[in-house]
């Protein structure tokens, strides 16, 4: 089968598009026929092995694992013998590793029906960056109805679903974006956009209850100056760049002050969750949420998509398809 695969770390030139070995699923695991598959910023760190903490997990050296991709949508081919809840020809989406091949093996509970009215495009863009938002607002930042929601970043991956997704809750939300995305962010439901090129929220003298910032391009400080007295600022990603740790630095100086404040001040990294993914299926089953696909490229266009992804100015989410050039 053809897969994009690579022998070390490194800018997207490292990635090729190779012919390797089908994989086998366990006795737990649903062998998938990729249709479709999408960009995250883990893919990007993951490729280039940057900052170094990551490597902790991946390989000092070099990968471990060669294959990159963990949004997936596509046919079941063939499931383990212990598989219960899905057999060859179900349409499914969820997360898995190696997703930017031609097939790839993930766990039963990683995956969930696709929605039949969602195409595998859609379905693909949906696991991280939906899991992320919905898990960000509800669990971490326990968004209530009523309450003043700020977005940054509110028209990349995370920020379209998390847009929609506070909206649904109840909350009157506030996107921060750049110009040409003020509409599209109106668009998806939030009460207001605010252009970052023109004005910056944190000096704007308004106050939030809560902060989904997947940007961290402003200082602890000025993020909390726009929070109210026991508002909380939930951290999805951030600016930083060092090498050694990047954007968890601005994560590890919030937890560090969080005890001392009483603004909740709240790293975040999302977790596969079969129950979320559940109730993301029957959301976007539903067209209560919407995914926002930027652009889409075939298999053998990962390089490409990947330094899209990385040029930070994404509207929603890169999906990988299997039709065209190099595409199998």
């Amino acid at each position: 089968m053809k897969a994009i695969v690579r022998a070390e770390y490194g800018p997207p030139e490292v990635l090729r598009l190779s012919e390797i070995e089908r994989p086998t699923p366990g006795p737990d695991e649903v062998l998938v026929r990729v249709c479709a598959a999408s960009v995250n910023p883990i893919d990007w760190h993951l490729m280039r092995g940057i900052p170094y903490a990551v490597r902790l997990q991946s390989g000092l050296r070099r990968p471990r694992d060669r294959r990159l991709g963990y949004d997936v949508a596509g046919r079941v081919e063939a499931a383990g013998r212990n598989v219960t809840r899905f057999k060859a020809g179900d349409e499914v989406f969820g997360s898995c590793k190696g997703a930017f091949a031609e097939f790839a093996c993930t766990p039963e509970n990683a995956l969930a029906s696709k929605p039949p009215n969602v195409t595998f495009e859609e379905a693909a863009a949906v696991p991280v960056a939906a899991l992320s938002a919905l898990q960000a607002l509800r669990d971490k930042g326990g968004i209530r109805p009523g309450q003043k929601v700020l977005i940054n970043g509110a028209s990349g991956g995370v920020g379209t679903f998390a847009v929609q997704l506070a909206k649904g809750f109840g909350a009157e939300v506030t996107g921060v974006c750049s110009s040409r995305n003020v509409d599209m962010v109106r668009a998806i439901g939030a009460d207001h956009a605010v252009d970052y090129t023109q004005e910056d929220f944190t000096r704007a003298g308004l106050r939030y209850d809560l902060i989904l910032d997947t940007v961290g391009n402003h200082s602890l400080s000025d993020r909390r100056r726009a929070l109210t007295q026991e508002g909380a600022l939930v951290m999805v990603g951030g600016s930083e760049t060092g090498r050694w740790l990047g954007p968890l630095v601005g994560m590890l100086k919030a937890a560090a002050l969080s005890p001392f404040v009483s603004q909740r001040l709240l790293p975040f990294m999302a977790r596969l969750n079969r129950d979320d993914l559940v109730a993301l299926q029957e959301l976007v089953g539903a067209g209560r949420i919407v995914p926002v696909i930027d652009r889409t490229y075939p298999l053998g266009d990962v390089p490409q998509a990947i330094r899209h992804l990385e040029g930070g100015h994404a509207r929603g989410k890169i999906v990988i398809t299997m039709a065209g050039p190099g595409g199998g």
